[in-house]
């Protein structure tokens, strides 16, 4: 079983993630923390000297590898969607789109300093409209899941992923 968390930033696919995995007895593998991790630096430092680009590119590199584990749970970056061959490496497992309110979004990244494509704009909510007008279609194409936030926070997002799962 492979499962790859995709949505924007601040949906909770690392929380969820981590849980999920930890729920279904599988390997927990964060692309953004490989990143990190092989890199000695922060994505924000990466996005500041090397641009998106080079970002891209080393997300890309972490995805590949991280496909070669059979019963993970990998949680992708915002943007993955946004690489034509990112899409067809993730559909080498099941796909769960976690869909999340703008007002989420900003709640939860309101003091964070982590989120690139916010640092430097005045205004994050048009920042993450536009994003989410973009990338939104994206990750319904790519998705064999759909899972909306749920009230009562990401164990409730667990719970819903894995009665989807065991009906399948």
């Amino acid at each position: 079983m492979r499962l790859i968390l995709i949505g924007p930033m601040a949906s909770g696919k690392s929380t969820v993630g981590r849980r999920l995995a930890k729920r279904l007895k599988l390997e927990f593998i964060d692309i953004d923390e490989e990143i990190e991790k092989k890199a000695g630096v922060s994505i924000s430092w990466i996005f500041d000297v090397e641009g998106e680009k080079k970002f891209r590119e080393r997300e890309n590199k972490e995805l590949v590898k991280s496909l070669k584990n059979d019963n993970c749970v990998i949680s992708t970056g915002g943007g993955i969607i946004v690489e034509d061959k990112n899409i067809d490496s993730i559909k080498k497992g099941t796909v769960i789109f976690l869909e999340t309110s703008i007002q989420t979004q900003l709640e939860r990244t309101l003091n964070d300093k982590k989120r690139p494509l916010l640092q430097g704009t005045d205004n994050k909510e048009e920042t993450l409209k536009e994003l989410k007008e973009i990338r939104d279609p994206l990750y319904r194409k790519c998705a064999d899941i759909t899972i909306k936030e749920g009230k009562n926070g990401h164990n409730e997002v667990v719970d819903k992923i894995v009665d989807i799962l065991k009906l399948k």
